[in-house]
């Protein structure tokens, strides 16, 4: 990503050419060195990015700082950098009362000229998404303006008309104005390939491919459906240990057998299991087990004793229900209980090579659609070993910043916008993607924060379809899909742990979902623009508060808590993190008893199932009263902490008060949220399934954290299949 941000702002006003360098969204983390100094600054403001600029439409001299891209007409005081202020008018509201009619520089002038003894006398007010500003954007003068340009007053006399008024939602669900305080040692920029909306399509093309070539081979060689999300968690899984350079699709892992993959396809062998209600289900299902066991052993290449144990359990398993009709649903449940026992190790052994062989042909073409991929990308850039990825000068501890790509973005082909009713939809070639106008709005924001290559937004639209095409394509396009993998936290949890606790940095998030401007992602290549501080896994903090909500993929969680425990028992700095895990117990998975036994667990909250609730991982299209759902599954929430952060942010009785109350659902959507999917029972139900199985079936509805560097079958029987789609 290049460095150059100056240029005319919005294409109003001819700047003083700032000098460049690399720096973080928010004033004090880095100090770049600078070429050329303005005389009429400070030369502290010089180096926290401050330059003096003319502007030709006010004809008179403002201030602009190349790092926030904020201009002030007065001079700026040192350490408020951070206020977005806009005295130029660039994004400025209609005015109030009889203003509305007034010219667009009229207004604009008016509201610098009233703000009086300049922005820093006055208390900094939240900043809130206005109408989002793109080329296409009706009614909205498009960003990539010329400078030359001016209004042409009419000829004839004409009613003027209002400018647009800005959207504003009825609810936001983020805080951007939050600062951070997690310090990093300095870094250099990255070599990703930047997006390209060709490359992002014939991406999402193979992903698809991949994902059908998938579902045909469990059809072909085991004769099942493929587990509900297990492609997903497969990405998830393969990403951890992944050392390829394609963003999404796995290109070298070892082993090439994925144990994720391999672990769900075979619990749902010889066939699915489901969640139990009535006693005429757990009859057909013991039926059906079975029948298709014994099918499976004689259709396969068992040995004699394998072949023996299975046909004398499945025919003494259909006598019994022949003459046995007066059983209940737990005398069904316990017998296919038993049945599993006897049976499944020996139809794990005959199904072992042909699974085995699923995940590797997979994962073979996986490799081989990510190197056909790369030629093509590097064929789209203009020379880029011609960019040379500079270290930093010194590894100084400065506050984290978003991800920089050391590779120059080519121009972008245009993306066309257009909203209908409240949702923003992006079109690339007859490929369209949405979101919700007041999430299109946030982008706007972060992207604002965040970019520091595109001060007009003439490539935020292509990077928008990008980044919302990518997470399409990785959490699938079905009904709710991926959903589980993308949850988050309640708002209210999030400023408790932020007023309490310090938070101020979320480890697995998007840039849909997070709540504040600071987190990791799973995409560093796209979402980088929109504030992201890349995977967590390389993410290597000093010191800082933490919120961690990971997707229950085991293979993620169990590499997080070793990334925990090293950082934080190399820093002797305040350092913290906040761990929100599904809370299953029978039997506890590894992860969990990890953290429990660890030497820096301060103090552990468990928050009983449905007694709290999630934010839905499609919030950026859902409707507002699909935004929030009931965990049908306790929450264990730890305090992973170093003794300095203990001192700083202790789990005092007061704080973990204010952060239960938090928790709890509002009383204002208790009657609407519902949990979704299968599992909607009340506490008290028994579960009706195998207890391994049910606890699967509760995973349908929990929520994942949601950076993809960051089970959907219904049959597991394992600790580690928990994350299924809602």
């Amino acid at each position: 990503m290049s460095n150059n941000s100056q240029g005319s702002v919005k294409g109003e006003a001819a700047t003083m050419v700032p000098p460049s360098g690399p720096a973080s969204s928010h004033g004090p983390p880095l100090s770049p060195s600078t070429t050329s100094k303005s005389p009429e600054l400070p030369d502290e403001l010089v180096q926290a990015g401050w330059s003096k600029c003319w502007s030709r439409r006010e004809n008179r001299p403002y201030y602009f700082n190349r790092f926030t891209n904020q201009s002030l007409w007065e001079v700026p005081v040192l350490g408020q950098h951070d206020v977005i202020s806009d005295p130029l008018g660039l994004n400025a509201a209609p005015a109030e009362g009889g203003d509305g009619n007034l010219g667009n520089g009229q207004r604009k002038r008016r509201s610098s000229e009233e703000q009086g003894v300049g922005p820093n006398s006055f208390k900094r007010t939240k900043v809130e998404p206005t109408t989002p500003i793109s080329p296409s954007t009706p009614g909205v003068k498009p960003w990539s303006s010329a400078p030359e340009e001016k209004q042409v007053p009419a000829t004839t006399p004409t009613t003027p008309s209002p400018a647009p008024a800005p959207y504003r939602p009825a609810v936001i669900y983020w805080d951007l104005d939050v600062q951070t305080n997690a310090v990093i040692r300095e870094r250099s920029a990255a070599n990703h390939l930047p997006p390209h909306p060709e490359i992002e399509l014939q991406r999402a093309q193979l992903v698809t491919k991949l994902r059908q070539h998938y579902h045909e081979l469990c059809h072909q060689r085991e004769g099942i459906d493929p587990p509900r999300e297990s492609f997903n968690r497969w990405l998830l899984e393969r990403k951890v240990i992944d050392k390829g350079l394609d963003p999404l699709l796995p290109s070298e892992c070892e082993p090439a057998v994925s144990p994720s993959m391999f672990r769900e396809v075979m619990n749902d062998i010889p066939i699915r299991l489901s969640r139990i209600k009535y006693k005429e289900e757990a009859r057909k299902l013991l039926f059906k087990y079975a029948e298709a066991a014994k099918r499976m052993i004689d259709s396969r290449n068992a040995s004699p004793e394998s072949r023996k144990v299975v046909k004398w359990n499945a025919e003494d398993t259909m006598n019994w229900l022949r003459r046995d009709h007066s059983a209940s649903k737990e005398d069904y449940m316990d017998r296919l209980e038993h049945l599993r026992q006897q049976c499944g190790p020996h139809v794990t052994a005959v199904a072992k090579d042909s699974v085995e062989g699923i995940c590797s042909k997979i994962y073979q073409l996986s490799a081989e659609y990510s190197r056909r991929l790369r030629q093509t990308h590097l064929s789209l850039l203009q020379d880029p070993s011609t960019e040379s990825c500079a270290s930093p000068p010194q590894s100084r501890l400065v506050y984290c910043y978003p991800v920089r790509l050391s590779i120059p973005t080519p121009a972008l082909p245009r993306v066309e916008l257009h909203f209908e009713n409240d949702v923003a939809c992006l079109r690339f070639r007859g490929e369209m993607v949405k979101v919700n106008r007041g999430h299109f709005s946030k982008l706007e924001l972060l992207y604002r924060y965040s970019c520091i290559d595109d001060p007009r937004f003439e490539k935020f639209l292509a990077r928008v379809w990008c980044l919302l095409k990518r997470y399409q394509v990785m959490f699938g396009s079905g009904a709710n899909e991926g959903s589980g993998l993308q949850g988050a936290l309640p708002v209210a949890v999030f400023e408790a742990l932020n007023r309490q606790f310090g938070v101020t940095f979320e480890c697995f998030a998007s840039p849909l979902n997070c709540y504040f401007k600071q987190f990791c992602s799973a995409f560093p290549d796209i979402d980088g623009f929109f504030g992201s501080r890349g995977p967590f896994l390389s993410f290597s903090p000093v010191s800082g508060s933490f919120e961690a909500n990971p997707p229950f993929c085991e293979e993620l969680m169990d590499a997080m808590v070793t990334h925990f425990e090293e950082l934080l028992d190399r820093s002797s700095e305040p350092l913290s993190f906040i761990i929100f895990v599904p809370e299953w117990r029978d039997p506890v998975t590894p992860a969990l008893t990890r953290m429990e036994a660890s030497r820096f667990l301060r103090h552990q909250l468990n928050v009983p199932a449905y007694e709290h609730e999630y934010r839905s991982g499609s919030q950026h299209i859902c409707k507002r009263d699909d935004m929030y759902y009931r965990a049908v599954h306790g929450t264990a929430v730890l305090f992973l902490q170093n003794d300095a952060g203990f001192g700083k942010w202790a789990p005092t009785p007061e704080r973990l008060a204010e952060l239960t109350a938090a928790y709890r659902p509002s009383l204002s959507r208790t009657s609407s949220l519902s949990s979704p999917g299968p599992a909607q029972s009340a506490p008290g139900d028994r579960d009706s399934a195998p207890k391994a199985s049910d606890r699967t079936q509760s995973a349908m509805v929990s929520p994942g954290g949601h950076d993809s560097n960051n089970n959907g079958s219904s049959s597991s029987s394992s600790p580690q299949d928990k994350l299924t789609a809602m």
